[in-house]
């Protein structure tokens, strides 16, 4: 599903913020990937989604290599990976009926599909009876879960969640990490990315840790030893 090869990412100024990185996910899987602030996480995710290119190696994501995807096949790559961020990034004037909606509506699908889709997903994560209010009014666990329905909508076959928790309380960060193991079962692919030691250790499922931009330790069932 995932597989990267001998990845290098330096920066303009001389930063390598990934060193010689390969490793494969397989389909399906949910993936903890741990490290401090400044260890290459982002960068490797700015990759996974062609927002940033490696300047050595290469990656395949479901047989397609990334490596130098043209402009116009971003868009249709971006379908196939679903992404959740810390900050949730909700339209303030959209209702979460609508910032959901929004993301079909920008990739061309029509009312129809929509109108049918999107209460499927609200559904599933447990967020449609707040489907008319607008962002302001929900908690940031409730936020969440609209940026988590938003990025379904697509019906990804990966999602990465950047420090999904990294703003929520300890209720809500366990109500969060609960959706993605849901979501999980249904076989997508999950990469969770974080520093929350408590979450990772919680999971028993397979940790990636990362150091100076290199990946120092890879365990099937790990917990977070940095």
């Amino acid at each position: 599903m995932i597989e990267l090869r001998n990845i290098t990412k330096i920066y303009p100024n001389g930063t390598e913020a990934v060193r010689d990185v390969s490793l494969h996910i397989r389909p399906g899987e949910f993936v903890s990937l741990v490290g401090a602030s400044g260890m290459g996480k982002t960068t490797l995710v700015k990759m996974l989604v062609a927002e940033e290119k490696p300047t050595k190696g290469k990656i395949i994501l479901g047989g397609w290599d990334i490596t130098r995807i043209k402009a116009a096949h971003i868009p249709l790559l971006r379908r196939q990976i679903g992404v959740v961020f810390q900050d949730f990034k909700l339209l303030e004037k959209k209702t979460v009926f609508e910032n959901v909606a929004f993301a079909l509506e920008v990739a061309g699908y029509d009312k129809r599909h929509i109108t049918e889709v999107v209460p499927q997903i609200l559904k599933l994560v447990g967020i449609y009876e707040k489907k008319d209010v607008f962002p302001d009014e929900l908690s940031g666990g409730q936020q969440q879960r609209v940026s988590i329905a938003r990025a379904l909508a697509h019906r990804p076959k990966i999602l990465i969640a950047d420090e999904p928790t990294g703003n929520l309380d300890s209720v809500n960060t366990r109500e969060i990490i609960d959706l993605l193991q849901k979501i999980n079962k249904f076989k997508t692919t999950v990469m969770l990315v974080t520093h929350n030691r408590d979450v990772v250790n919680s999971l028993k499922r397979r940790v990636i840790a990362m150091d100076e931009g290199r990946i120092v330790n890879d365990q099937a069932h790990g917990r977070y030893v940095l």
